[in-house]
């Protein structure tokens, strides 16, 4: 898919949160927009928030950019 415009993306890293980070990161996302996204960097794959963020009808691209570094990208459908 390309589109002709650059989307808004927010970063917010998880890495260094004390305790269960998923309560910010559903906040972060109360905040994107339709043509934004949000970019979450975490130290390792969040694979319990995938089922979640479906369920919210998110979808989401994971890439793991360091051996203790997750980059996951998180869109409204």
């Amino acid at each position: 898919m390309s589109t002709d415009h650059q989307e808004s993306v927010q970063e917010l890293d998880v890495r260094d949160v004390d305790g269960e980070p998923f309560e910010q990161i559903m906040n972060a996302l109360d905040s994107v927009g339709e043509s934004e996204a949000l970019r979450l960097v975490n130290s390792f794959e969040p694979v319990p928030l995938y089922d979640v963020l479906s369920k919210k009808g998110y979808q989401y691209d994971t890439e793991q950019v360091a051996d203790e570094e997750w980059h996951v990208t998180i869109r409204p459908e």
